[in-house]
Order: C-alpha cells, then sequence, then structure tokens
C-alpha cells in the first residue's frame, strides 16, 4: 500500500483553506496532518468544513504543529506579508511548501529554491492552481508571437487586497518571453485622470477591476489589424482550484527545488 501524504494546511480557516482541508480530508491518497490558522482554534477541522470529525483540531502556533505533526506537504493560502516566513520556516523543517500566497519576491524566490536543494525537497509557488488559468495563460503566451498589441484585464471581488492578482503578473511575465518590449497607444496620450490607463508592464496595461459578487476572472485582450482576439478564463467557486492544489501536492514530493508558477507542472 502506498504511504499517504500528510499534509498541513495553514490559513484552514479562510475561504482557500477551508477547501484545501476538504481536499485533504475527502482523498483517500492524503493525510491531514495539522491544521493552522489564527482563529477557530480548539476546533476540529472536519467540522470547520462541514465533514464528519477528523481528529485535528485547528492551532495558532505554525513552527509548534510543524515540528509535532512532521507532515510531507505544508499548504499555506494565508497572506503575503507572512508568506516568505512561513515557507522559510517549512523548508528549514524539511517540509515541502506548497503556496498559493502571492507576494514573492524574485529575490526572495531565487533564495527559497537555494533552500529547497540544499534540503533536496521540491517546493511550488503558484500565483494559480487553476488548471483553466494556467491554458489560457499558456494560449495567452502563445498569441503574443503573432499579436503583441494587448491588454490584460482582471477582475475580482472587492474584499482581495493586492492589486493586480498575481495570475495577471504572472500571464504579463509569461507573454514577455515571446515578445519585445512595445509601448502601445498613442504616444502623445495623457491621462486626465490619473491611471486611467492601468498598470505599466513591458509596454502593455494591465486592468485590475475590484467588484461585490464577483469571483475571478480574466481576459487577455489582442489587437491587430482588422481583427482582435479575446482569451477569457472564469472561476465561480474556489473548489475549481482544488484539482491543481492536489497535482501541486503530488508533483513536490518528487521534485527537487523549488518551482514558480503551476504551468510547470501541467505536461
Amino acid at each position: 500500500m502506498t504511504e499517504k501524504i500528510k499534509v498541513a494546511v495553514v490559513g484552514a480557516g479562510g475561504r482557500m483553506g477551508r477547501e484545501v482541508v476538504k481536499l485533504v480530508l475527502e482523498d483517500e491518497g492524503l493525510e491531514l496532518a495539522a491544521a493552522v490558522n489564527r482563529s477557530h482554534t480548539g476546533t476540529d477541522a472536519g467540522l470547520l468544513v462541514g465533514l464528519p470529525e477528523a481528529g485535528i483540531k485547528i492551532v495558532e502556533d505554525l513552527e509548534g504543529a510543524l515540528r509535532e505533526s512532521r507532515p510531507h506537504v505544508m499548504v499555506d493560502f494565508t497572506a503575503p506579508q507572512s508568506a516568505y516566513a512561513h515557507t522559510t520556516l517549512a523548508i528549514e523543517l524539511g517540509i515541502r511548501p506548497v503556496m498559493g500566497t502571492t507576494g514573492f519576491t524574485p529575490e526572495q524566490i531565487e533564495e527559497l529554491d537555494k533552500q529547497c536543494r540544499m534540503q533536496g525537497i521540491g517546493g511550488l509557488i503558484a500565483p494559480n492552481f487553476s488548471i483553466g488559468v494556467i491554458l489560457m495563460m499558456k494560449f495567452a503566451a502563445q498569441a503574443a508571437k503573432f499579436f503583441p498589441h494587448l491588454e490584460i484585464i482582471e477582475t475580482h471581488g472587492d474584499h482581495k487586497l493586492d492589486a493586480p492578482s498575481g495570475t495577471a503578473i504572472k500571464t504579463a511575465e509569461l507573454i514577455a518571453q515571446n515578445r519585445q518590449e512595445l509601448r502601445q497607444g498613442n504616444p502623445a496620450e495623457e491621462e486626465t485622470i490619473d491611471g486611467a490607463r492601468g498598470g505599466y508592464y513591458q509596454g502593455f496595461r494591465i486592468h485590475s477591476l475590484r467588484l461585490p459578487g464577483v469571483f475571478a476572472q480574466q481576459e487577455v485582450i489582442f489587437g491587430g489589424f482588422g481583427q482582435s482576439l479575446r482569451i477569457r478564463h472564469d472561476s465561480y467557486e474556489r473548489a475549481g482550484y482544488m484539482p491543481g492544489v492536489k497535482i501541486g501536492i503530488e508533483k513536490v514530493m518528487s521534485h527537487t527545488g523549488l518551482v514558480y508558477g503551476f504551468e510547470h507542472f501541467i505536461d
């Protein structure tokens, strides 16, 4: 019998964290080792997500939980301010980080990759775990070879803290690999309202919309002579990310080094 992958979920009481807890408890190949959250301490993790008792209580002390439970993988959906410290701690303890939290700098990613390699373990930082989003990003990067004029529009609920989203930034980075910097629009254009043209990246623009009642959408619009191309993805609920989270958990078990971007785990 294949050994189950022991998973610690950090941010277990959050919207994404609860979905991860459900995934782990309901998957035969995974085992919930620990559930960490600043609130709901003492609550059974299973009951918190509407499932039978799991025998794992929500705790607040991350380091204590990791040292005691010794999971194979730590899945973290918390906040950018704590992401780097959490990742460093996990790697130090020989635990493979799977980070759904954004906000890492290129220098931090490089350093974390070195730490993973020194420990001989794998890790993943993924701005988005949706398989559909990854395909959208890949298609957009391919299209940029032929349509260098483009803009990105991403829409999320008004609770989201960062703008642009990590997905939009990752999409822009992939596009930039296939497109030389090209400053778009009229060279003489002026913004009569500051920020009207959106954020500037390698000559194109990224627009962030924040509205109540919206979950997550992203569209990349390409313009050419006499034609346009739109590549769009819509997410309707957080459960749609869980197949990707499962792939990330499984892949880091056989990988060495830190991977930035879930697309590297999609064959």
